[in-house]
């Protein structure tokens, strides 16, 4: 995102925007604080897509009652190594803060845990998650399914979620391997902030309606808006050629995880709406996992394995124009580095929508 397209925000002092907003439409202060602060948290790491670009969309829902403010959360079933949680269609993020610290709990008493909700909402980035295990010296994992937005390899309807994978392990003096992402091309929130920054997209993220490839961002919004049928490709593209097929078969194994082991919905039958049209509870599913590593081997030897494995990666000789090889989750600690010296960048478009919910809930403006 360029530094002329966006305003730096204080970090304490978003969240605090964030956590009254929640406050007011009626969510308790540890579920509004949570909130806050993992949706503050994607946008320190960089991810626009999935912080408070978000707000307005969750204070909406707790306004419509699709999202319970105060939900009845509820463990359904529970062993040593497993659980599954009903979050009583209230918030995603604090649902999945404590079902991840339940997982991590389970993994430092036995070795593993696993831990699945229902009956959920969006929870922002999934690496806020998965890295909860770290400091505890485990590997964390999270999925997540979604809304259908994605197209099947072959097909023409959006059926399956973004369905994103996070995984997290810790090292010695190299930093933790962070992966988190989506099982299609790019996630929708990409899309929403070219079309903020009146930018195209390239081929190979969408097809519009009629089936071409989608470069206009402006376009692409106002179809998957408006349910007119454009959806995202699976990563690898359409078809098979580049793998697409891969991609697809990963989205499918997140609604195994997430929503059918929990009793989620599947995708195409989240968000669901009553025969006069009124939005229903969402019904996302969650999958967290979490493993402690002195069970497989001494914690030193692995820490020790993980630097020397990250480095010979960034050894490897260099593409042409290329001089650094990344692992995943650096660009995004170095991100957050600098935004916490620099301030929480926030493009113009969502700073105005950040201004009128301060207007609408008679609060002092964070932008």
């Amino acid at each position: 995102m360029s530094d002329q397209m966006i305003m730096r925000v204080n970090e304490q002092a978003l969240k605090d925007f964030c956590f009254r907003v929640f406050c007011q439409v009626g969510v308790c202060e540890e579920d509004a604080r949570l909130t806050a602060d993992l949706s503050v948290a994607a946008d320190l790491r960089g991810v626009a897509s999935h912080g408070v670009a978000h707000l307005r969309r969750y204070a909406e829902g707790l306004r419509a009652g699709t999202i319970v403010a105060r939900p009845q959360e509820r463990v359904v079933t529970e062993t040593p190594v497993t659980a599954v949680i009903d979050a009583g269609a209230g918030l995603g993020h604090p649902v999945s803060y404590r079902a991840m610290q339940r997982a991590i709990d389970k993994a430092r008493q036995v070795g593993v845990g696993f831990v699945s909700v229902r009956n959920s909402n969006h929870h922002g980035i999934l690496a806020n998650y998965a890295m909860m295990a770290l400091p505890h010296d485990c590997v964390g994992m999270a999925m997540t399914n979604a809304s259908s937005k994605v197209m099947p390899t072959f097909g023409r309807k959006p059926t399956l979620g973004t369905n994103p994978i996070a995984i997290a392990a810790p090292a010695g003096t190299q930093r933790p391997f962070v992966l988190d992402m989506a099982t299609s091309a790019v996630a929708l929130g990409k899309i929403e902030i070219a079309d903020q920054l009146s930018k195209s997209i390239p081929e190979g993220w969408a097809m519009y309606k009629d089936g071409a490839p989608a470069t206009d961002s402006h376009r692409a919004m106002d179809e998957f808006k408006r349910n007119l049928g454009a959806g995202l490709l699976s990563l690898g593209g359409a078809g098979e050629l580049h793998g697409g097929h891969k991609g697809y078969g990963l989205a499918i194994a997140v609604e195994i995880f997430a929503a059918l082991l929990s009793g989620a919905a599947p995708s195409p039958l989240t968000y669901p709406k009553t025969p006069e049209g009124k939005p229903g509870h969402a019904n996302i599913g969650h999958f967290f996992g979490a493993w402690r590593v002195d069970c497989f081997r001494p914690m030193a030897e692995f820490k020790k394995a993980m630097d020397e494995y990250q480095q010979s990666l960034k050894d490897v000789p260099k593409a042409p124009g290329q001089d650094r090889i990344y692992i995943h989750g650096e660009k995004e600690f170095e991100a957050e580095e600098r935004n916490r010296r620099e301030g929480v960048p926030i493009n113009r478009t969502v700073a105005a929508d950040l201004r009128k919910l301060a207007h609408e809930f008679q609060l002092e403006s964070v932008v």
